[in-house]
């Protein structure tokens, strides 16, 4: 399998990249890309949130933007899927070309401005039939609203009956002025509205549906402490960190470095790892974390876990190692869990982080 890719990817990589993301999203509707195996290892599988993962290895929101490919996805050895973000009303995102591959630094930087087709093809999408697994809804704004916490309150109605959680996404360095919605007085009138339209959801079911926020790596020592402040407070089920960053490190090397907007992949990877220990110790562990950012390896993946995360997520990885990195991700993990007397990837969690 990675054979196969490796060859492909010297042909993917001559393409524009959104081109090549788009013939990747049809190679899954297709069968092209076919399926891994299933992985059944009872030390992977945990609960978090309230919900059954088989293993704690998640796609992150961005590659599948309009939950075209659920099904196909789950079948690459997933533990969970996470679709989006999805903006109440269709919008066609920022002018190309808006993603650039750093080859060199085995990194992308992507200035989309949630390009997606709304939330009506979403839930139609996110409707259908699929094979077992967690799948997450991404919510997103629209750039021109005028009320961006009713947006994501609307997407909140939409996908929450159609999805296993729901996060929202007010860390894209993309969407001007998005990112202010991280503030304090912000944030506590953000997560007070989505919880009272969760609480008002039809089915008692929905009513308890996992209620997740993607934060940025760019945040202030102020920011750390006002988010972990607010999310004990408002009941927030989980904290995703983190999304790309606008920081551009030194140590970058390939000529489209300058390019405007979040940088993804390797150079990530020690600013969310830190920021990730910070918010462990700031929620002290009362909180779910899910790691992303920069990791590649199962050795990065057990990383994260160590350092608070109960679930991580990836997807710039996936330009450079394959489709099927998931599933090699997982035995890697298995293993490691296994070098080190773990009986279960939970009893890891926090590990090197504890108070």
């Amino acid at each position: 399998m990675t054979s196969l890719y490796s060859a492909l990817s010297s042909v993917l990589f001559l393409l524009d990249p959104e081109r090549a993301h788009h013939l990747s999203l049809l190679g899954l509707k297709t069968g092209i890309v076919g399926s891994a195996p299933a992985i059944n290892d009872p030390v992977l599988s945990s609960k978090v949130f309230g919900l059954d993962f088989p293993t704690p290895i998640g796609l992150s929101a961005g590659y599948d933007k309009n939950g075209e490919v659920l099904d196909a996805l789950l079948g690459l050895g997933f533990g969970f899927v996470e679709a989006g973000s999805v903006t109440p009303r269709p919008q066609p995102g920022n002018p190309r070309p808006r993603i650039f591959r750093l080859k060199e630094d085995a990194a992308v930087i992507n200035r989309l401005g949630f390009n997606n087709d709304g939330l009506d093809v979403a839930a139609r999408n996110f409707a259908k039939p699929r094979r077992r697994g967690v799948v997450g809804a991404n919510l997103g704004a629209n750039k021109d609203s005028e009320d961006r916490i009713a947006d994501y309150v609307t997407g909140l109605r939409a996908l929450a009956p159609l999805a296993d959680y729901v996060t929202v996404n007010i860390s894209s360095p993309n969407t001007p002025g998005l990112r202010a919605l991280q503030g304090k007085g912000e944030l506590e009138d953000l997560l007070g509205r989505l919880m009272e339209a969760r609480s008002s959801l039809p089915s008692e079911q929905d009513r308890k549906k996992p209620l997740l926020l993607k934060i940025a790596p760019d945040l202030t020592d102020e920011d750390q402490s006002d988010i972990a402040d607010v999310s004990l407070q408002s009941g927030l089920d989980g904290l995703i960190i983190s999304n790309t960053t606008i920081t551009r490190p030194e140590s970058l090397q390939d000529v489209q470095k300058t390019e405007a907007g979040g940088l993804s992949g390797e150079p990530l990877k020690a600013l969310s790892l830190s920021l990730l220990k910070d918010m462990y110790q700031a929620t002290e562990g009362k909180i779910p974390l899910v790691g992303v950012g920069g990791i590649r390896t199962a050795e990065d993946a057990y990383e994260r876990i160590l350092a608070g995360a109960s679930l991580i997520q990836f997807y710039s990885a996936m330009v450079y190692e394959g489709p099927f990195l998931a599933h090699r991700m997982a035995k890697g993990l298995s293993e490691l869990l296994a070098r080190d007397g773990y009986k279960t990837v939970s009893e890891a969690v926090g590990a090197e982080s504890q108070h």
